[in-house]
Protein backbone atom coordinates (compact mmCIF):
# COMPACT_ATOMS: atom_id res chain seq x y z
CA UNK A 1 0.00 0.00 0.00
CA UNK A 2 1.40 3.01 -0.77
CA UNK A 3 1.91 6.50 1.76
CA UNK A 4 -0.90 8.19 -0.32
CA UNK A 5 -3.61 5.07 -0.01
CA UNK A 6 -2.39 4.58 3.52
CA UNK A 7 -3.43 8.20 4.75
CA UNK A 8 -6.16 7.62 2.37
CA UNK A 9 -7.34 5.03 4.79
CA UNK A 10 -6.81 6.66 8.31
CA UNK A 11 -8.76 9.37 6.71
CA UNK A 12 -11.87 6.89 5.23
CA UNK A 13 -11.93 6.28 9.36
CA UNK A 14 -12.21 9.55 10.43
CA UNK A 15 -15.16 10.33 8.27
CA UNK A 16 -16.97 7.41 9.09
CA UNK A 17 -16.95 8.82 12.71
CA UNK A 18 -18.54 12.30 11.59
CA UNK A 19 -21.75 9.55 10.21
CA UNK A 20 -21.33 10.40 6.16
CA UNK A 21 -21.46 13.77 6.65
CA UNK A 22 -20.30 14.55 3.12
CA UNK A 23 -22.67 13.29 0.35
CA UNK A 24 -20.66 10.85 -2.08
CA UNK A 25 -20.94 11.01 -6.37
CA UNK A 26 -21.94 7.88 -6.35
CA UNK A 27 -23.69 5.10 -3.91
CA UNK A 28 -20.80 2.62 -4.53
CA UNK A 29 -18.09 5.50 -3.34
CA UNK A 30 -20.23 5.35 0.13
CA UNK A 31 -19.70 1.50 0.39
CA UNK A 32 -16.17 1.92 -0.28
CA UNK A 33 -15.28 4.55 1.88
CA UNK A 34 -17.61 2.65 4.59
CA UNK A 35 -15.64 -0.40 4.25
CA UNK A 36 -12.26 0.76 4.13
CA UNK A 37 -12.99 2.66 6.79
CA UNK A 38 -13.54 -0.22 9.04
CA UNK A 39 -11.07 -2.50 7.94
CA UNK A 40 -7.35 -2.45 9.22
CA UNK A 41 -5.44 -0.13 7.79
CA UNK A 42 -1.96 0.09 7.88
CA UNK A 43 0.86 2.63 8.80
CA UNK A 44 -1.93 5.02 9.01
CA UNK A 45 -0.31 6.84 11.81
CA UNK A 46 3.13 7.35 10.52
CA UNK A 47 1.75 9.42 7.79
CA UNK A 48 0.94 12.96 9.57
CA UNK A 49 0.75 15.91 7.75
CA UNK A 50 4.34 16.75 6.48
CA UNK A 51 4.12 20.44 8.19
CA UNK A 52 4.63 18.82 12.03
CA UNK A 53 7.71 16.72 10.77
CA UNK A 54 10.92 16.95 12.86
CA UNK A 55 13.65 15.75 10.59
CA UNK A 56 16.96 14.45 11.55
CA UNK A 57 19.81 13.50 8.78
CA UNK A 58 22.21 11.37 9.86
CA UNK A 59 25.45 10.39 7.97
CA UNK A 60 25.58 6.42 6.83
CA UNK A 61 28.42 4.35 7.24
CA UNK A 62 29.54 0.45 7.89
CA UNK A 63 27.76 -1.29 10.96
CA UNK A 64 29.97 -3.38 13.67
CA UNK A 65 27.69 -4.94 16.72
CA UNK A 66 25.92 -8.35 17.73
CA UNK A 67 23.78 -10.25 15.16
CA UNK A 68 20.31 -8.33 15.22
CA UNK A 69 22.12 -6.20 18.06
CA UNK A 70 20.80 -8.69 20.16
CA UNK A 71 23.15 -10.81 22.76
CA UNK A 72 26.30 -11.83 22.62
CA UNK A 73 25.12 -15.82 21.39
CA UNK A 74 23.21 -14.04 18.64
CA UNK A 75 19.80 -14.72 20.30
CA UNK A 76 17.30 -11.71 19.29
CA UNK A 77 16.37 -9.39 22.46
CA UNK A 78 12.37 -9.54 23.17
CA UNK A 79 10.37 -7.23 24.22
CA UNK A 80 9.14 -7.09 27.60
CA UNK A 81 4.98 -7.27 26.72
CA UNK A 82 3.64 -6.80 30.23
CA UNK A 83 4.48 -3.19 30.08
CA UNK A 84 1.19 -0.51 30.53
CA UNK A 85 0.76 2.84 29.45
CA UNK A 86 1.95 5.52 32.00
CA UNK A 87 -1.17 5.34 34.89
CA UNK A 88 -3.69 8.40 35.18
CA UNK A 89 -1.72 9.57 38.12
CA UNK A 90 1.90 10.46 36.10
CA UNK A 91 2.90 13.26 34.46
CA UNK A 92 1.17 14.88 31.57
CA UNK A 93 2.54 13.99 28.19
CA UNK A 94 4.02 17.61 27.45
CA UNK A 95 6.14 17.15 30.59
CA UNK A 96 7.63 13.99 29.93
CA UNK A 97 10.84 13.79 27.72
CA UNK A 98 9.13 12.92 24.25
CA UNK A 99 11.43 10.83 21.74
CA UNK A 100 13.50 12.39 19.28
CA UNK A 101 14.02 11.65 15.70
CA UNK A 102 17.69 10.94 16.01
CA UNK A 103 16.96 8.35 19.10
CA UNK A 104 15.05 6.40 16.55
CA UNK A 105 17.98 6.29 13.66
CA UNK A 106 20.12 5.19 16.33
CA UNK A 107 18.34 2.57 17.66
CA UNK A 108 17.06 1.17 14.63
CA UNK A 109 20.21 1.19 13.20
CA UNK A 110 21.81 -0.54 16.18
CA UNK A 111 19.59 -3.49 15.22
CA UNK A 112 20.52 -4.14 11.94
CA UNK A 113 22.58 -7.31 11.31
CA UNK A 114 26.28 -6.22 11.01
CA UNK A 115 28.12 -5.77 7.82
CA UNK A 116 26.01 -3.35 5.86
CA UNK A 117 26.06 0.26 5.50
CA UNK A 118 23.58 2.72 5.91
CA UNK A 119 22.93 5.59 4.29
CA UNK A 120 19.63 7.86 3.40
CA UNK A 121 18.13 8.49 7.36
CA UNK A 122 15.46 10.31 8.13
CA UNK A 123 14.01 10.89 11.49
CA UNK A 124 10.88 12.25 12.98
CA UNK A 125 10.74 13.47 17.04
CA UNK A 126 7.48 13.09 18.53
CA UNK A 127 5.05 15.85 19.15
CA UNK A 128 2.35 15.96 21.93
CA UNK A 129 -0.71 18.44 21.46
CA UNK A 130 -4.26 18.32 19.24
CA UNK A 131 -2.36 15.98 16.71
CA UNK A 132 0.23 13.85 18.19
CA UNK A 133 2.85 13.02 15.70
CA UNK A 134 4.51 9.60 16.17
CA UNK A 135 8.14 9.13 16.43
CA UNK A 136 9.85 7.32 13.38
CA UNK A 137 13.25 6.65 11.58
CA UNK A 138 13.85 5.08 8.39
CA UNK A 139 17.57 4.27 6.34
CA UNK A 140 18.68 2.62 3.47
CA UNK A 141 20.64 -0.66 4.03
CA UNK A 142 22.84 -2.13 1.45
CA UNK A 143 25.12 -5.26 1.20
CA UNK A 144 26.96 -7.19 -0.93
CA UNK A 145 23.49 -9.08 -1.94
CA UNK A 146 21.69 -5.70 -2.81
CA UNK A 147 20.11 -2.87 -1.07
CA UNK A 148 16.28 -2.74 0.81
CA UNK A 149 15.03 0.36 2.72
CA UNK A 150 13.82 0.37 6.20
CA UNK A 151 11.40 2.11 8.49
CA UNK A 152 9.73 1.80 11.95
CA UNK A 153 7.27 4.23 13.80
CA UNK A 154 6.23 3.45 17.53
CA UNK A 155 2.61 4.85 18.59
CA UNK A 156 0.52 4.56 21.91
CA UNK A 157 -3.57 3.72 20.98
CA UNK A 158 -6.29 6.82 21.33
CA UNK A 159 -8.67 6.82 23.63
CA UNK A 160 -12.25 6.10 22.89
CA UNK A 161 -11.83 4.27 19.95
CA UNK A 162 -12.20 0.35 20.42
CA UNK A 163 -9.51 -1.18 19.92
CA UNK A 164 -10.20 -3.31 17.32
CA UNK A 165 -10.43 0.07 14.97
CA UNK A 166 -7.29 1.39 15.38
CA UNK A 167 -3.69 0.14 15.28
CA UNK A 168 -1.63 -1.24 12.98
CA UNK A 169 -1.57 -5.02 13.55
CA UNK A 170 -3.78 -8.13 12.37
CA UNK A 171 -4.49 -9.26 9.08
CA UNK A 172 -6.71 -8.14 6.90
CA UNK A 173 -9.17 -9.79 4.74
CA UNK A 174 -8.46 -11.13 2.12
CA UNK A 175 -10.96 -9.27 0.07
CA UNK A 176 -8.91 -6.59 0.91
CA UNK A 177 -5.39 -8.01 0.14
CA UNK A 178 -6.04 -10.62 -1.53
CA UNK A 179 -2.00 -11.67 -2.26
CA UNK A 180 -0.76 -10.78 1.55
CA UNK A 181 0.51 -13.49 3.40
CA UNK A 182 -0.29 -12.56 7.02
CA UNK A 183 0.44 -14.73 10.07
CA UNK A 184 -0.67 -13.32 13.72
CA UNK A 185 1.25 -14.89 17.10
CA UNK A 186 -0.34 -14.28 20.53
CA UNK A 187 3.16 -13.83 22.94
CA UNK A 188 3.65 -14.05 26.73
CA UNK A 189 2.18 -11.04 28.54
CA UNK A 190 -0.73 -9.95 26.19
CA UNK A 191 1.54 -8.96 23.29
CA UNK A 192 0.34 -10.39 19.50
CA UNK A 193 2.69 -10.24 16.68
CA UNK A 194 1.96 -9.51 12.97
CA UNK A 195 3.96 -10.88 10.40
CA UNK A 196 3.20 -9.83 6.73
CA UNK A 197 4.64 -10.49 3.44
CA UNK A 198 3.42 -8.33 0.76
CA UNK A 199 3.58 -5.87 -1.98
CA UNK A 200 4.41 -2.28 -2.47
CA UNK A 201 1.14 -2.30 -4.96
CA UNK A 202 -0.74 -4.87 -2.59
CA UNK A 203 -3.89 -5.45 -5.97
CA UNK A 204 -1.01 -6.82 -7.79
CA UNK A 205 1.47 -10.35 -6.89
CA UNK A 206 4.26 -8.31 -9.30
CA UNK A 207 6.61 -5.52 -8.22
CA UNK A 208 8.86 -4.17 -5.52
CA UNK A 209 8.02 -6.60 -2.23
CA UNK A 210 7.21 -4.99 1.36
CA UNK A 211 7.38 -6.84 4.07
CA UNK A 212 6.30 -5.87 7.93
CA UNK A 213 6.61 -6.88 11.30
CA UNK A 214 3.77 -5.44 13.82
CA UNK A 215 4.28 -5.55 17.76
CA UNK A 216 1.18 -4.34 19.71
CA UNK A 217 1.61 -4.72 23.26
CA UNK A 218 -1.06 -5.25 25.91
CA UNK A 219 -1.76 -1.65 26.57
CA UNK A 220 -1.76 -1.34 22.79
CA UNK A 221 1.58 0.52 22.30
CA UNK A 222 3.05 -0.76 19.07
CA UNK A 223 6.39 -0.89 16.97
CA UNK A 224 5.70 -0.86 13.02
CA UNK A 225 8.90 -1.94 11.30
CA UNK A 226 8.57 -2.31 7.44
CA UNK A 227 10.73 -3.04 4.98
CA UNK A 228 10.98 -2.19 0.62
CA UNK A 229 12.80 -4.76 -1.69
CA UNK A 230 15.52 -2.62 -3.89
CA UNK A 231 15.15 0.92 -1.98
CA UNK A 232 12.78 3.53 -0.97
CA UNK A 233 8.71 2.38 -1.56
CA UNK A 234 8.44 2.45 -4.79
CA UNK A 235 11.89 3.12 -6.37
CA UNK A 236 12.09 -0.63 -7.24
CA UNK A 237 9.97 -2.90 -9.29
CA UNK A 238 12.18 -6.47 -9.37
CA UNK A 239 10.89 -9.20 -7.90
CA UNK A 240 13.93 -9.56 -5.23
CA UNK A 241 12.83 -10.35 -1.37
CA UNK A 242 13.98 -8.06 1.42
CA UNK A 243 17.43 -8.15 2.52
CA UNK A 244 15.82 -9.01 5.78
CA UNK A 245 13.68 -11.90 6.60
CA UNK A 246 10.40 -11.80 8.35
CA UNK A 247 12.06 -13.15 11.81
CA UNK A 248 14.71 -10.76 11.39
CA UNK A 249 12.01 -7.42 11.28
CA UNK A 250 10.29 -8.96 13.81
CA UNK A 251 13.09 -9.26 16.07
CA UNK A 252 13.76 -5.23 15.75
CA UNK A 253 10.22 -5.12 16.89
CA UNK A 254 10.30 -6.84 19.53
CA UNK A 255 13.64 -5.65 21.11
CA UNK A 256 13.49 -4.52 24.76
CA UNK A 257 15.68 -1.05 23.11
CA UNK A 258 12.33 0.89 22.40
CA UNK A 259 11.11 0.61 25.96
CA UNK A 260 11.84 3.37 26.74
CA UNK A 261 10.67 5.11 23.71
CA UNK A 262 7.57 3.57 24.50
CA UNK A 263 7.18 4.60 27.70
CA UNK A 264 7.82 8.33 26.78
CA UNK A 265 5.20 8.24 24.00
CA UNK A 266 2.70 10.97 24.34
CA UNK A 267 -0.72 9.69 24.91
CA UNK A 268 -3.50 11.01 22.11
CA UNK A 269 -6.38 13.39 23.16
CA UNK A 270 -9.61 11.50 23.89
CA UNK A 271 -11.40 11.02 20.24
CA UNK A 272 -14.68 13.00 20.44
CA UNK A 273 -17.85 10.27 21.06
CA UNK A 274 -20.44 9.95 18.22
CA UNK A 275 -23.33 10.31 19.99
CA UNK A 276 -25.89 9.23 22.39
CA UNK A 277 -28.42 8.83 18.63
CA UNK A 278 -25.75 6.89 16.63
CA UNK A 279 -26.65 3.50 15.65
CA UNK A 280 -24.76 0.86 13.86
CA UNK A 281 -26.10 -2.67 12.78
CA UNK A 282 -24.26 -5.37 14.76
CA UNK A 283 -21.81 -7.58 12.75
CA UNK A 284 -23.05 -10.60 14.08
CA UNK A 285 -26.90 -10.00 13.16
CA UNK A 286 -25.18 -8.90 9.33
CA UNK A 287 -23.43 -11.95 9.33
CA UNK A 288 -26.53 -14.22 10.04
CA UNK A 289 -29.03 -11.91 7.90
CA UNK A 290 -26.44 -12.56 4.71
CA UNK A 291 -25.63 -16.60 5.28
CA UNK A 292 -29.30 -17.56 5.35
CA UNK A 293 -29.65 -16.32 2.21
CA UNK A 294 -26.44 -18.59 0.68
CA UNK A 295 -27.64 -21.45 -1.60
CA UNK A 296 -26.96 -24.60 0.27
CA UNK A 297 -24.10 -26.98 -0.33
CA UNK A 298 -21.77 -24.48 -0.79
CA UNK A 299 -18.95 -23.31 1.39
CA UNK A 300 -17.99 -20.32 3.53
CA UNK A 301 -15.10 -18.93 4.40
CA UNK A 302 -12.43 -15.79 4.63
CA UNK A 303 -15.27 -14.37 6.82
CA UNK A 304 -14.95 -10.40 8.20
CA UNK A 305 -17.89 -9.21 10.30
CA UNK A 306 -17.91 -5.73 11.46
CA UNK A 307 -20.42 -2.94 12.84
CA UNK A 308 -22.81 -2.38 9.93
CA UNK A 309 -20.80 -4.57 7.16
CA UNK A 310 -19.82 -8.16 6.55
CA UNK A 311 -17.90 -9.62 3.87
CA UNK A 312 -17.32 -13.47 3.12
CA UNK A 313 -16.36 -16.22 0.15
CA UNK A 314 -18.69 -18.01 -1.10
CA UNK A 315 -17.82 -21.73 -3.01
CA UNK A 316 -20.60 -23.60 -4.72
CA UNK A 317 -18.09 -25.52 -6.48
CA UNK A 318 -17.86 -23.87 -9.40
CA UNK A 319 -15.34 -21.30 -7.83
CA UNK A 320 -15.12 -18.78 -5.29
CA UNK A 321 -17.46 -15.74 -4.79
CA UNK A 322 -16.80 -12.71 -2.71
CA UNK A 323 -19.97 -11.45 -1.56
CA UNK A 324 -20.75 -8.92 1.26
CA UNK A 325 -23.69 -6.63 2.81
CA UNK A 326 -23.43 -2.96 4.04
CA UNK A 327 -26.73 -1.75 6.12
CA UNK A 328 -26.72 2.16 7.50
CA UNK A 329 -29.43 4.03 9.15
CA UNK A 330 -29.89 7.71 8.37
CA UNK A 331 -28.60 7.69 4.86
CA UNK A 332 -31.60 9.78 3.11
CA UNK A 333 -30.07 13.31 3.24
CA UNK A 334 -26.47 11.79 2.54
CA UNK A 335 -27.73 10.24 -0.58
CA UNK A 336 -30.06 12.11 -2.07
CA UNK A 337 -29.59 12.79 -5.68
CA UNK A 338 -27.57 9.50 -5.72
CA UNK A 339 -29.58 6.45 -6.43
CA UNK A 340 -29.99 6.83 -10.15
CA UNK A 341 -27.95 5.83 -13.00
CA UNK A 342 -26.04 9.34 -13.74
CA UNK A 343 -22.51 8.98 -13.71
CA UNK A 344 -22.32 4.74 -13.22
CA UNK A 345 -20.43 2.91 -15.32
CA UNK A 346 -22.08 -0.75 -16.23
CA UNK A 347 -25.39 -1.23 -16.70
CA UNK A 348 -27.17 0.09 -14.42
CA UNK A 349 -31.08 0.19 -13.64
CA UNK A 350 -32.88 2.12 -11.08
CA UNK A 351 -36.60 2.13 -9.88
CA UNK A 352 -38.74 3.15 -6.79
CA UNK A 353 -40.99 0.56 -5.07
CA UNK A 354 -44.34 1.03 -4.08
CA UNK A 355 -43.41 2.51 -0.60
CA UNK A 356 -41.23 4.78 -1.81
CA UNK A 357 -38.47 2.41 -1.57
CA UNK A 358 -35.25 3.06 -3.93
CA UNK A 359 -34.00 0.09 -5.53
CA UNK A 360 -30.75 0.40 -8.06
CA UNK A 361 -28.54 -2.60 -9.91
CA UNK A 362 -25.28 -2.80 -11.27
CA UNK A 363 -23.48 -4.29 -12.86
CA UNK A 364 -20.19 -3.58 -13.59
CA UNK A 365 -16.39 -4.30 -13.94
CA UNK A 366 -13.30 -3.55 -10.84
CA UNK A 367 -12.31 -0.46 -10.53
CA UNK A 368 -9.09 -2.52 -9.07
CA UNK A 369 -8.26 -2.53 -13.21
CA UNK A 370 -8.79 -6.30 -13.64
CA UNK A 371 -11.37 -8.27 -15.31
CA UNK A 372 -13.63 -9.48 -12.57
CA UNK A 373 -17.10 -8.38 -12.61
CA UNK A 374 -19.12 -6.69 -9.58
CA UNK A 375 -22.89 -6.56 -9.27
CA UNK A 376 -24.49 -5.21 -7.25
CA UNK A 377 -28.09 -4.30 -5.42
CA UNK A 378 -28.25 -1.01 -3.54
CA UNK A 379 -31.33 -0.12 -1.53
CA UNK A 380 -32.26 3.06 0.46
CA UNK A 381 -35.81 3.08 2.44
CA UNK A 382 -38.07 6.35 2.94
CA UNK A 383 -36.90 6.49 6.37
CA UNK A 384 -32.84 6.09 5.39
CA UNK A 385 -32.38 2.98 6.10
CA UNK A 386 -29.64 1.79 3.77
CA UNK A 387 -28.80 -1.65 2.38
CA UNK A 388 -26.06 -2.43 -0.48
CA UNK A 389 -25.86 -6.30 -1.34
CA UNK A 390 -22.44 -7.24 -3.74
CA UNK A 391 -20.63 -10.01 -5.20
CA UNK A 392 -17.40 -10.38 -7.27
CA UNK A 393 -16.55 -13.26 -9.46
CA UNK A 394 -13.47 -13.93 -7.05
CA UNK A 395 -12.20 -13.96 -4.10
CA UNK A 396 -11.04 -10.34 -4.09
CA UNK A 397 -12.10 -7.33 -6.40
CA UNK A 398 -8.31 -7.54 -7.19
CA UNK A 399 -8.14 -10.81 -7.55
CA UNK A 400 -8.04 -13.66 -10.36
CA UNK A 401 -11.42 -14.41 -11.85
CA UNK A 402 -12.59 -17.81 -10.51
CA UNK A 403 -15.50 -17.63 -12.46
CA UNK A 404 -17.42 -16.65 -15.21
CA UNK A 405 -19.90 -15.02 -13.49
CA UNK A 406 -20.92 -13.85 -9.98
CA UNK A 407 -22.29 -16.90 -8.24
CA UNK A 408 -25.88 -15.32 -6.49
CA UNK A 409 -27.09 -13.41 -9.07
CA UNK A 410 -28.99 -10.28 -9.73
CA UNK A 411 -32.12 -11.45 -7.93
CA UNK A 412 -30.65 -13.10 -5.18
CA UNK A 413 -28.71 -9.85 -4.45
CA UNK A 414 -31.86 -7.84 -4.46
CA UNK A 415 -33.63 -10.37 -2.05
CA UNK A 416 -30.70 -9.99 0.46
CA UNK A 417 -30.58 -6.12 0.16
CA UNK A 418 -34.49 -6.03 0.55
CA UNK A 419 -34.41 -8.33 3.75
CA UNK A 420 -34.98 -5.98 6.62
CA UNK A 421 -34.26 -8.45 9.04
CA UNK A 422 -30.66 -6.77 8.78
CA UNK A 423 -32.30 -3.92 11.00
CA UNK A 424 -34.49 -5.91 13.39
CA UNK A 425 -33.22 -7.43 16.93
Amino acid sequence: MSRDEDFETGLARALRRTAGEFPPPSADLVRRSVGRGRRKRLFAAARTTAAAVAVVAVGGGALAMGPLGGHGDGTPERLRTGSQAPAAGQPPAHRRALVSGAEMIRTLTGLLPPGGTVSDTVGRDAEAGDAVVWPMAKLTYATARGTTALDVTLSRPTPGIPADQQGQGGCLPVQVRPYDRCATEKLPGGAVLTTTESFTYPSRDTGQKRWYAVLTAADGTEVTVQEFAGGGEKAASGAADPLLSLDQLAAIARSPRWEKALAALPTPPRAPGTGTGSRAVPGARMTRVLKSHLPRGGTVTDLHADDGLVQLVYDDGHGRNMVEADAQYDMADALAGHMGCAGVAGDCRAGTLGDGTLVKTVRGHSEKGGAAQVWLVDVLYPDGRRVVAREVNSYAEAAPVTRPRPALGLELLREIALDKGFFRD
